[in-house]
């Protein structure tokens, strides 16, 4: 008698196998739960993308695995790029460098079952002065500090060069062994616990979303507020800048994240997805760092100017002060009369540049010069006057060209002096019951 094609004989072998390896499994089971003197082993668990099995197995204790019956069935030894990530330390210190998003996540639930709070200070690398500030107060707030540094390609325009962007690890990591050296004596509450430079690949798995403006990919997008002033200028700037801190803020999951006030319509982006969005954190935001002795606020892009740009810079700043003195000056002074002051410093500045020769001049042009709502970045109305219930922001960006007719050993900057674009802001403080 067929059966499907199989013997009934066959079918009663079969069964009988089956019976015979059940009773093992149980006998080893019982003897195994009843033993108290056995040895206990433990054995890896199977990772969830092992052939053939579908959940994570761990041996009895105080049994051993009967030998497989083929290779395909033996668990793997090599450790998972996750597993091994974490493992590298900044030199000199004991800050852990993760370039995994699974690392870090593995690391951040043993803070958070200790107990520690955690504080994030997102960067793209070339560390300044006003970066270690942040960092400086992450440590005063948290139990533990984390530093990214990843230059993120969807905050660049596709014109704007990517690839110039200074990358200076090695640099990046002596400037935060110094710091963590200096909490030492400072008793700060916290440390730099780890640094999180994943690949762009981790980043974005399914490719980074394209720079066009109406490109695909899966964005955060925040409007109106992300479409003004820098947003109108680089019209994918807050979107990638939005997305990655999305990201950033999924991964490692802090209490408090830390940002400066240099990128003031950043800060208003990000407040505004914390908020709409329901995001459980907290967002500090640190004065600008100056140099010295004129004020240009600290940027990872000053290395661009070299020597002649660089005498020039501060124009922004120096208009920006201008317009302020103005607003302060008289409560009743309109949007127009505000920024009028601003103008002309800038027109003045430039006009005295191109009195020079082409080979000692340094050319510039504004992009913008804005007063601004402190809480939205909608721009004041011509005739409108600042509320001084509210306060209101000024600010402004500029581009400074590429020197004309360089000198023999001259100092150009970083990448031979491209064109460099500089944003600067002052906020103007509410005055009313003061």
């Amino acid at each position: 008698m067929m059966r499907n094609g199989v013997t009934m004989a066959m079918w009663s072998a079969v069964r009988r196998l089956l019976a015979t390896e059940t009773a093992v499994v149980c006998s080893a089971g019982h003897q195994a739960a009843s033993s108290t003197s056995a040895p206990r082993q433990k054995t890896p668990a199977l990772s969830k993308t092992q052939p053939g099995r579908l959940f994570h197995s761990t041996a009895r204790r105080g049994t051993r695995e009967s030998a497989p019956r083929n290779a395909a069935s033996v668990p793997s030894t090599k450790r998972s790029p996750a597993a091994a990530d974490g493992r590298d330390t900044i030199p000199g210190t004991s800050i852990r460098v993760f370039r995994t998003v699974a690392g870090l996540r593995a690391w951040r639930r043993e803070q958070l079952l200790a107990g520690r709070t955690i504080g994030l200070v997102p960067t793209m690398g070339a560390l300044h002065e006003g970066h270690l500030a942040l960092v400086r107060a992450a440590a005063r707030d948290n139990d533990a500090v984390v530093i990214s540094i990843y230059v993120n390609p969807t905050q660049f325009g596709v014109h704007e060069d990517l690839g110039s962007y200074p990358r200076t690890w090695d640099a990046d990591s002596q400037a935060l062994a110094k710091l963590q050296l200096s909490f030492d004596t400072e008793h700060e509450k916290g440390r730099i616990e780890a640094v999180f430079a994943p690949t762009t690949a981790e980043m974005y798995p399914s490719g980074p979303p394209s720079q066009e403006v109406n490109g695909p990919g899966s964005f955060v997008t925040i409007t109106p507020v992300g479409t003004l002033l820098e947003g109108a200028s680089r019209p994918t700037f807050f979107r990638g800048v939005a997305t990655v801190c999305m990201k950033l803020f999924h991964i490692v999951q802090p209490e408090r994240t830390y940002f400066g006030q240099k990128d003031v319509q950043q800060t208003v982006v990000l407040r505004r997805m914390v908020r709409d969005f329901a995001i459980p954190l907290e967002l500090v935001v640190g004065p600008t760092v100056r140099e010295q002795p004129d004020g240009l606020a600290l940027s990872s892009r000053n290395v661009y100017l070299g020597t002649r740009r660089r005498a020039v810079a501060n124009v922004l700043r120096r208009s920006l002060l201008a317009a302020a003195e103005a607003a302060s000056a008289n409560k009743a002074v309109t949007h127009d009369d505000v920024l009028a002051a601003a103008h002309r410093v800038a027109d003045e500045t430039l006009a005295a540049q191109k009195q020079l020769p082409p080979h000692k001049r340094a050319l510039f042009e504004i992009d913008y010069l804005s007063l601004s709502e402190a809480d939205t970045m909608e721009e004041l109305a011509a005739d409108q006057t600042i509320d001084p219930a509210r306060g209101g922001i000024l600010s402004g960006a500029v581009r400074m060209l590429p020197v004309e007719e360089p000198q023999p050993g001259e100092d150009l900057g970083h990448s031979n002096g491209p064109l460099v674009r500089l944003i600067d802001n002052i906020i103007l403080e509410p005055t009313e019951g003061q």
